[in-house]
């Protein structure tokens, strides 16, 4: 044991550089991810912010069972799953896709430029982009209903439609986010070893068959990764975008988990039944990573743990 201790504390003095370089990240991960665990337990007690997290009376999984019993549950899960389902199904191979294309670019500077172009919608804030649709789209004075008259056809309400809003959600997402995904795609691709070209080359193999052998089974192991990690973010979806997509009239499929808890937890002051929603939704999530894991891991070979 005393061996073992010497052997750690060794070890740290050897590269206590890299260990003060990964501390910040460290520190960061326990205060806003581990220690705000300890807040977990409302979601079995009947909160009263004056008694604090533990002095509410505990009530066992009388939420997740109200939840599990309430009308709106089968909608919100079915809301949550198809969304987050279609932005993973049409918006995962997209910054593949993208990072492909731009890897083929030969000339730096248009390469640069594409990059460049494709990264910028990610910094537009979220209100912004949404302030955007709302103008593009209105039936009275957007773009697309000015489009429709020109042409003699009575203008779509497209963000009141409840058939239009998944796919403005998505499409908008892809549209917003894709270059700055495909960074991660970019620099796999660029690790490359040069001397694969060239045995390609000297085999006679065009641009397409070092696309298909080369780069694609390169970015195989990365692919796999993230959609591990997205798949453990399958009931995840973002409020703010959402929640400022919401009007009334698409209310019945833009209603999803992370909106209902807060209009349960802050608006109505349900906090227990709020956080019981929201641990519900985390184990959910728990279940799909650790499924896709053990299939990734047992298929390929490849798994994060």
């Amino acid at each position: 044991m005393y061996t073992h201790y010497k052997k750690v504390v060794k070890h740290i003095k050897d590269y206590y550089e890299l260990y003060i370089l990964v501390l910040p990240a460290v520190i960061i991960i326990l205060l806003f991810n581990y220690i705000p665990m300890y807040g977990v337990q409302i979601a079995f007690r009947e909160f009263d912010p004056s008694k604090g997290f533990v002095g509410g009376e505990f009530v066992g999984l009388k939420y997740f069972t109200k939840f599990i019993n309430s009308f709106q549950f089968t909608d919100l899960i079915k809301n949550t799953f198809f969304l987050s389902f279609y932005s993973i199904l049409a918006g995962f191979p997209v910054p593949i896709i993208l990072a492909l294309f731009i890897n083929q670019i030969k000339k730096a500077k248009a390469k640069k430029f594409i990059q460049t172009v494709s990264y910028m919608p990610h910094f537009i804030s979220v209100i912004v982009l949404v302030g955007m649709l709302s103008i593009f789209l209105s039936p009275s004075s957007g773009i697309v209903g000015h489009v429709y008259r020109s042409f003699g056809l009575d203008p779509i309400n497209f963000m009141g439609a409840t058939k239009y809003f998944r796919s403005i959600y998505v499409l908008s997402d892809i549209w917003q986010h894709s270059g700055w995904n495909s960074i991660i795609y970019i620099a796999a691709l660029s690790a490359i070893d040069p001397t694969l070209y060239e045995a390609a080359e000297v085999d006679g193999a065009n641009r397409w068959q070092k696309l298909i052998m080369i780069d694609i089974p390169s970015l195989v192991p990365t692919i796999i990764i993230l959609l591990i990690l997205n798949s453990g973010n399958i009931m995840n979806i973002g409020f703010e975008k959402v929640y400022l997509m919401q009007n009334s009239m698409n209310l019945p499929v833009s209603e999803v988990i992370s909106t209902y808890v807060y209009k349960i937890g802050i608006m109505s002051n349900q906090i227990s039944y709020a956080s019981a929603i929201g641990l519900f939704n985390t184990m959910i999530n728990f279940v799909f990573l650790v499924f896709v894991n053990f299939i990734s891991k047992k298929t390929s070979d490849i798994s994060l743990w």
